[in-house]
């Protein structure tokens, strides 16, 4: 579109994403200067909406920024932890494993559960009683850069296109939100974070992220099922020994049990279906009965870095920075990421505002990325580093002991036998052909404790445009057909935990497990999408390419 249409807006900092990083970032912009003008635009319909984690939630971050939080009545953190226990799975039977086992770091007492999404609602409301100005149903689609190629802010998308490119009668055009600073807190795998690292070459010296896949439910229980700030987490049995993940099972307030499983997208067998092994999961003797007389009241998907400390790309460019999930500060065998999203943000808002106190605009802010190793960040990912590759590396039993071994060496002595490990390949590249595997028969949904996956979207109050365009975009569909069809058997209608895609032939019937079918033609239901980015992470060729839809579209978690 021609600038000439664009209005634009001009602000010292603008902010992509309203979660725990971007929001941290704007309250601390304003605590520091609160004549700074400050903007976070946030894709979904409001905010939280997009918003989806387990979630148990270390304070540590919360108490930094808003030391004074536990006097605020309107708090989202109602249920501290009070039970935490970790299984092992077997087909049949579990074996809970010693909390003394454990290495301190994974303990949970201190910690509280919560919905991630209320959270976020909580930080806007003290966001904007500062004056920061938020924008939901705001999509970043485009990085704006001035001559010399530094960032001077990002474009929303235009509103009201139809499908084929042409402006609808209900078009809008794109506004610029022009900053001194640009901050990026998309989340993982987010559309402009992913730009920025290729323009940029942030990831020339680090490892390549890894991903999973993280599915939760929310259910409504029995009160005699009910044990608030219950924490359990498993491993093992329905995954084989060589596909990592595992579950979560928190008890919240109000009779509310949020459950999940997370599969690690460098599995191998393009048969899998993350979708499908949770399901599974919930059947197990010692999950089951928390369920019995129970109702599902909401389901939701998303990815989550994994890579860690390694995996951490250089995270500043010419005029701003990544924060949060964008940069990878997940610590994975905590399942937790939100707390050093708060402390990243507050981080870039320190180096922002000394910046912008120097009088300074559109430079790279060197000294967040020069002090995040150091930092509270930099020492919970580093006593982790190793957990993920050697899972990766040895499988279930060995790969997890000596995960365990290496947290407890780094906890007590500060260093590491192994050093620090390389991950190799991407998850893409780690799936192999259909013929090197069998196809995994999964049981039918009872529609009771396991279900299918439309009927879960429908949870996830998922809704786009219908004529909008495709926000799902493949570069090269004979590619698809070549390769995720013909070689890898479809693996899109497997690891999509939303039914976005499928492979039908001629007469539309799906062929997803018949490769080489001749005719076989590729569906995207792009009104699906819950926004996971799991087929930008796990197609083969990387040839599916995700974007923002119009603003406001996709699902709308009340409770996550």
């Amino acid at each position: 579109m021609s600038e000439a249409e664009r209005e634009s807006m001009e602000f010292d900092v603008v902010i992509v994403g309203a979660g725990p990083a971007g929001l941290s970032a704007a309250i601390r912009l304003k605590q520091l200067n609160a004549d700074l003008s400050v903007v976070v635009l946030e894709k979904g319909a409001e905010v939280g909406a997009h918003i989806l984690s387990g979630a148990v939630v270390d304070p540590v971050g919360i108490d930094k920024l808003l030391p004074d939080w536990r006097d605020d009545a309107e708090n989202p953190f109602k249920t501290p932890v009070t039970d935490d226990q970790f299984m092992l799975l077997g087909p049949a039977g579990s074996l809970r494993i010693p909390n003394f086992l454990m290495p301190p770091l994974m303990n949970n007492h201190g910690n509280y559960i919560v919905s991630l999404g209320n959270v976020c609602r909580w930080l806007a409301g003290r966001a904007e009683a500062l004056g920061v100005e938020i924008y939901p149903g705001f999509a970043a689609a485009e990085v704006l850069y001035d001559d010399a190629g530094a960032v001077i802010g990002v474009a929303t998308g235009d509103m009201g296109v139809e499908r084929d490119g042409s402006k609808g009668p209900n078009y809008a055009p794109g506004m610029a939100l022009l900053g001194k600073y640009t901050l990026i807190g998309e989340g993982v795998r987010g559309s402009l974070a992913k730009q920025l690292i290729a323009k940029f070459d942030l990831d020339r010296d680090s490892e390549p992220q890894k991903f999973g896949i993280g599915l939760k439910e929310l259910w409504q229980i029995k009160p005699e099922h009910h044990k608030p700030g219950l924490v359990q987490h498993s491993f093992g049995w329905p995954l084989d020994k060589q596909t990592g993940g595992g579950s979560f099972l928190y008890h919240l307030e109000d009779n509310q049990v949020a459950v999940g499983f997370v599969v690690h997208l460098n599995y191998k067998n393009p048969y899998l279906s993350p979708f499908a092994e949770f399901q599974r999961f919930k059947t197990h003797p010692a999950i089951r009965d928390t369920f019995e007389g129970a109702k599902r009241v909401s389901y939701g998907a998303r990815a989550i870095t994994e890579g860690g400390f390694q995996s951490v790309p250089r995270l500043v460019f010419p005029g701003g920075a990544l924060i949060g999930c964008s940069a990878g500060f997940v610590n994975l065998p905590r399942i937790k990421g939100s707390h050093n999203a708060v402390l990243s943000g507050m981080m870039a808002a320190e180096s922002v505002a000394e910046a912008l106190a120097a009088g300074r605009a559109g430079d790279a802010l060197t000294g967040y990325d020069e002090a995040w190793r150091a930092s509270e960040i930099g020492r919970d990912l580093k006593k982790v580093r190793n957990v993920k590759p050697l899972w990766s590396r040895f499988g279930l039993y060995l790969g997890v002991g000596l995960g365990g071994f290496d947290m407890w060496l780094n906890t007590l002595f500060g260093f590491s036998l192994f050093g620090t490990l390389k991950h190799g390949k991407t998850d893409a590249a780690a799936l192999e052909p259909a013929s090197a595997h069998k196809k995994i028969d999964y049981p039918k949904p009872d529609g009771v404790l396991t279900f299918d996956r439309l009927s879960s979207v429908f949870l996830s109050n998922t809704n786009h445009a219908e004529d909008q365009p495709v926000h799902l975009q493949v570069k090269d569909m004979e590619l698809q057909k070549e390769s995720e069809f013909d070689k890898f058997a479809g693996p899109s209608t497997r690891y999509c935990p939303a039914g976005v895609y499928e492979w039908v032939d001629a007469d539309g019937e799906t062929v997803a497990d018949k490769p080489g079918t001749s005719g076989a033609r590729f569906v995207i239901n792009a009104q699906n999408c819950v926004h996971c980015k799991t087929c930008d992470i796990k197609d083969p060729t990387q040839n599916i390419n995700w974007v923002v839809p119009e603003g406001g579209g996709g699902p709308n978690y009340p409770n996550m």
